[in-house]
């Protein structure tokens, strides 16, 4: 089964990294440069694991992730969080909002897919 992986962040670098990661492992790689586009691409597809930057510009990473969450088609879709920041605060935040992991980038590849690998199963 091929994975579908919705990648939600305002750096094109980031996409683009996370889109040659993830098509090397033949995964399914639909990209969004914020917030509100993402949850518009939700409507199109779905994912079996959604990545999300929290700083982004119209809708930020916990405002995307209460939006797919309030969607009852992804109330239990994964969600990793994939960004600079590393403090504790915000990792509660986004848990809160209904985050189901956390990255700090830069981003290593082998764990990046072992991550969606395993919150996917």
């Amino acid at each position: 089964m091929t994975l579908t992986v919705l990648a939600v962040d305002d750096s094109r670098t980031i996409r683009e990294m996370v889109r040659l990661a993830l098509s090397s492992a033949e995964i399914d790689v639909h990209l969004a440069e914020d917030g509100a586009i993402g949850l518009e691409v939700l409507k199109d597809i779905v994912p079996h694991v959604i990545i999300t930057d929290i700083n982004m510009p119209n809708v930020d990473g916990f405002g995307f992730i209460r939006g797919v969450r309030a969607r009852a088609e992804h109330k239990s879709t994964p969600i990793l969080v994939l960004t600079t920041e590393k403090a504790g605060e915000l990792r509660k935040r986004a848990r809160d909002a209904g985050a189901s992991g956390w990255i700090v980038k830069p981003f290593d590849k082998d764990k990046l897919i072992s991550a969606i690998h395993r919150v996917a199963a």
